[in-house]
């Protein structure tokens, strides 16, 4: 296997996809398509989508079959991004190394485009699933149940609460994780598996994949919001320290917060070698996850 090689045909399936689902730019209105278009199609990571087309594929899925899918969670992705840059959340100016919606556009303009692609996810899977009724119903299910008040949104709302409280504690922290974050990692494989038909034991597999992934990803974030750069990053580092959010580096250190990263990736690699398939990929990507530098 090919990590290099493998990965960029994903990301390009992603990127592909993406162009040819979304509404074109110069639609009416135009300033509204282009502002989706900048946040969504700006050479971010695209992990989630990957991560849906990668299992699809280890479950024997072939072709583009799951990339409706993947470019409806990226939709949703980047959606939570551009409301949790606004003045009223996060208020950054950065965002994959570009000025955020918000800045490039103006508040109004980003809202409505975070409103815009919350919506069209559906629209994606209602359109390219019509011809099976009984995926599309699944797959809009997860997605909407992963971004909704008790995961993404619930997550994101307990999160700014804990700004406010001096005494959040590590089971509070990995709440606002588990939803925040995970939800939408946890959500992108499982829909992987849905597309390609995993039975309701694997699906449950993929959870707990999720669920260490999720956390994986958010340990090493908040490891890199302690020591890189904003260059480096993408977006405005240190920004955790300056709001004294609680993180997972504030109560448990560095050293220890990696340490939690690599127990969480080794049980979702173990997790994923308890697939049918080759999980050299996935394994791979996890690896690649937690040796991230942004």
């Amino acid at each position: 296997m090919d990590f290099a090689a493998t990965l960029q045909r994903h990301v390009a399936q992603t990127e592909h996809g993406l162009d040819r689902c979304l509404p074109p730019a110069d639609a009416r209105p135009a300033r509204l398509h282009t502002a989706m278009r900048y946040s969504l199609i700006s050479g971010g990571k695209l992990l989630r989508p990957v991560l849906t087309l990668a299992t699809a594929e280890q479950l024997g899925l072939t072709g583009d079959a799951a990339v409706p899918a993947a470019v409806a969670i990226e939709c949703i992705h980047t959606y939570s991004l551009i409301h949790d840059d606004l003045p009223c959340m996060d208020n950054d100016d950065l965002r994959r190394g570009r000025p955020t919606a918000h800045r490039q556009f103006d508040e109004a303009t980003a809202l409505l485009a975070g409103d815009a692609l919350l919506t069209e996810a559906f629209v994606i899977l209602a359109r390219h699933y019509a011809d099976r009724p009984r995926l599309a119903h699944a797959l809009m299910g997860e997605l909407a149940n992963a971004a909704g008040s008790r995961r993404l949104i619930g997550g994101q709302m307990e999160d700014l609460l804990a700004e406010k409280r001096p005494d959040t504690t590590a089971a509070d922290l990995e709440f606002i994780h588990l939803n925040k974050t995970a939800a939408m990692i946890e959500v992108a494989l499982v829909m992987g598996g849905l597309c390609a038909e995993a039975s309701p034991a694997q699906i449950e597999i993929l959870r707990s994949v999720g669920h260490h992934l999720g956390l994986t990803f958010q340990i090493i974030d908040d490891v890199l919001d302690a020591t890189a750069d904003t260059a480096t990053l993408g977006k405005t580092a240190g920004k955790d320290a300056k709001a004294n959010k609680t993180t997972f580096v504030k109560l448990h250190g560095i050293e220890a917060s990696r340490r939690i990263a690599r127990e969480h990736a080794d049980a979702a690699q173990a997790a994923l070698r308890s697939l049918p398939g080759d999980p050299s990929f996935l394994t791979a990507l996890v690896a690649s996850m937690l040796a991230r530098s942004r």
